[in-house]
C-alpha cells in the first residue's frame, strides 16, 4: 500500500529540499480525510498518496505534489480556498480549486452538472496546464482502481477517460499516461477482446524474445563501436492500439510497430549517425521511415522511425531519440519540471500556447459556444476526434480535424487568405475549396484579392470553429 515514506522517498530523488512541505500537505490532507474510506475498503488518504507518487514520478514541483494531496479537500471536507491558500500559497489554493469538481447545488440536473466540470477540466488548460496534469494523475489511479466499482459506472468511467482523458493526454504528449489510460479503459468496455489480444500479443513477445534481444546486443555493439553512446529499450505496442490496426483491417503479425526498440543517443546529430550502420545490418522498409526531429508532431513528438526486416522474418521498428526526447515522449509537457527547474510552469504555459496548435482552436470554441453541452459537443469534434496532418508549400504541418476542407486550411493560415481563396493547389492539382483535405497532401491556397469572397455555403463546408465565425463575419460586414 501507498504511504507518506514511499512518496517522500521519490521525491527525495530529485527535490530534497521541498521534502517537509510535501509532508506538511499529506498531514493536513489526512487529518480532512480521516475516517473516510474508499470503495476498495482502503483509507481515502491512500488515494491522494498514489496521485502525488504519479506526480513525483514525472518530477512534479513542491506546489503540484501538494495539490495532488489536497485535491480532493475541497470537494469532500470542510477545508475553503482560502484556508489552504493561507497554509501553503496561493498557487496551491489555485491548483486544488482548478482540480475540483464544481458542486451539484449550482444546476438543476446531474447532466448539466456534469458538462460543466468537464468544460472546466478542459479549459483549465489555458489557465495552468497543471491542472490537467493533476486531474490525469487522478484519472489514472482511479482507473487503476476501477474494479470496486459496479459494471455500470467502470463503463461509464471507462468512455469517459476514453472519450476525454485519452485526448487530453495525447494533445500535451503524455504518451505514458495515454497508453495506459486506453488500455485500462478497453479493459472494461471489451473484456473479451482486450483479452483475446493480450494473450495474443504475449505469445508474440515469447516468440519473438531471443529475436529482439540478439538486435538488441548487435545495435548496442556496432554502435558502441561507432563511439555512439546508447541505452536501448524494448517496447510493445499497448492493446489498444493493435485493437485500433486490427479494426483497420491489418493482421497483428503485419503490424510494423507491434515491436520496438528505443534507441536512446546523447546528441541529435547521433540519431541520424545511427543510422548507416543499423541499415547495413538489417534493411529497412522504405515506406515507413518519418522524421519526427526535423518535423515534430504537433505535441512536440521527437523521434526518428524506422521499420527494418529483423532476424527470422519479423518486422521490427526502430526508434532512435535522444534522452530528453524520450523524457518528451513520456510525458509531454510534464517534461519541462524535469528539463527548466524553477521556470517550468511558465515554460509549459508559453511553449502551450506557441508551439501547441489545438490551443488556439480550444481558445475559438471556448469564446465562441457558451452552452456547456455545445461546446463538449465541439471539442470533441474538432479537439478530440481523429485529424488530418497536411504540409505547406514551406513544409510545415498543419493539425485540422478529420473532414476539415481547404478553406478551413486557408482561415488557419490567415484570415485574409481565407477571405480572398478562389481554390487550391493539392498536390499539384488544381481542387475546388470544399475539397475534404487527406493525410500529407501538399496545399497551396490560390487567392485572388479582387474575388467576392467568402460565400454563404462556405460556413456549411468549414468544420472548424475559426473558419466558420470568420465567415460569418464577412458575410456581416
Amino acid at each position: 500500500m501507498m504511504s507518506i515514506d514511499i512518496l517522500l522517498a521519490k521525491v527525495k530523488e530529485y527535490n530534497e529540499k521541498e521534502i517537509e512541505k510535501v509532508k506538511k500537505a499529506y498531514e493536513f490532507a489526512e487529518r480532512l480525510h480521516k475516517g473516510q474510506t474508499r470503495q476498495s475498503g482502503e483509507p481515502y488518504i491512500v488515494h491522494p498518496l498514489n496521485v502525488a507518487y504519479i506526480l513525483a514520478e514525472m518530477h512534479a514541483d513542491a506546489d503540484t505534489l501538494c495539490a495532488g494531496l489536497l485535491h480532493d479537500t475541497l470537494e469532500d471536507t470542510d477545508t475553503t480556498k482560502e484556508e489552504i491558500a493561507n497554509l501553503f500559497n496561493p498557487e496551491v489554493a489555485k491548483l486544488v480549486d482548478g482540480a475540483t469538481k464544481i458542486r451539484r447545488m449550482n444546476f438543476s440536473s446531474k447532466s448539466a452538472q456534469n458538462y460543466a466540470n468537464t468544460r472546466k477540466i478542459i479549459t483549465s488548460l489555458t489557465e495552468d496546464v497543471r491542472i490537467i496534469i493533476i486531474k490525469l494523475a487522478d484519472r489514472l489511479h482511479n482507473m487503476r482502481t476501477l474494479q470496486f466499482k459496479s459494471e455500470f459506472k467502470q463503463k461509464e468511467n471507462a468512455l469517459e477517460t476514453m472519450e476525454i482523458f485519452v485526448p487530453l493526454a495525447y494533445q500535451i504528449g503524455a504518451y505514458r499516461i495515454k497508453q495506459e489510460l486506453e488500455d485500462l479503459s478497453f479493459r472494461y468496455l471489451k473484456p473479451d477482446i482486450y483479452d483475446h489480444i493480450s494473450a495474443k500479443r504475449t505469445i508474440i513477445e515469447r516468440e519473438s524474445e531471443q529475436c529482439v534481444k540478439d538486435m538488441l546486443e548487435k545495435i548496442h555493439a556496432v554502435l558502441c563501436d561507432k563511439q555512439i553512446p546508447n541505452e536501448i529499450k524494448v517496447r510493445t505496442k499497448n492493446i489498444y492500439g493493435i485493437y485500433k490496426k486490427i479494426s483497420r483491417g491489418d493482421k497483428i503479425s503485419e503490424i510494423h510497430d507491434l515491436l520496438s526498440l528505443k534507441i536512446l543517443v546523447d546528441e541529435i546529430d547521433d540519431c541520424y549517425l545511427a543510422l548507416r550502420p543499423i541499415h547495413a545490418m538489417y534493411h529497412p522498409v522504405n515506406r515507413k521511415f518519418k522524421d519526427y526531429i526535423a518535423n515534430p508532431k504537433t505535441n512536440m513528438y521527437q523521434s526518428l522511425h524506422t521499420t527494418v526486416f529483423g532476424l527470422d522474418d519479423r518486422l521490427v521498428q526502430l526508434q532512435l531519440r535522444t534522452h530528453d526526447m524520450d523524457k518528451v515522449a513520456s510525458f509531454g509537457l510534464a517534461t519541462y519540471w524535469d528539463i527548466n527547474k524553477g521556470r517550468a510552469r511558465e515554460v509549459m504555459q508559453e511553449e502551450l500556447k506557441s508551439k501547441f496548435q489545438f490551443y488556439q482552436s480550444l481558445l475559438e470554441i471556448n469564446e465562441v459556444f457558451r452552452d456547456n453541452q455545445a461546446f463538449i459537443y465541439q471539442a470533441k469534434n474538432e479537439i478530440f476526434a481523429d485529424k488530418v496532418y497536411v504540409y505547406t508549400p514551406k513544409g510545415d504541418v498543419m493539425e485540422l480535424p478529420k473532414g476539415a476542407t481547404a478553406i478551413d486550411f486557408a482561415y488557419k493560415i490567415h484570415t485574409d487568405v481565407g477571405n480572398t481563396m478562389v481554390g487550391a493547389i493539392v498536390n499539384d492539382r488544381y481542387v475546388p475549396v470544399n475539397y475534404v483535405l487527406q493525410n500529407n497532401d501538399r496545399v497551396k491556397i490560390v487567392t485572388d484579392e479582387l474575388s467576392y469572397g467568402a460565400r454563404d455555403s462556405w460556413e456549411d463546408m468549414a468544420k472548424t470553429t475559426y473558419a466558420k465565425r470568420k465567415i460569418r463575419e464577412f458575410k456581416t460586414k
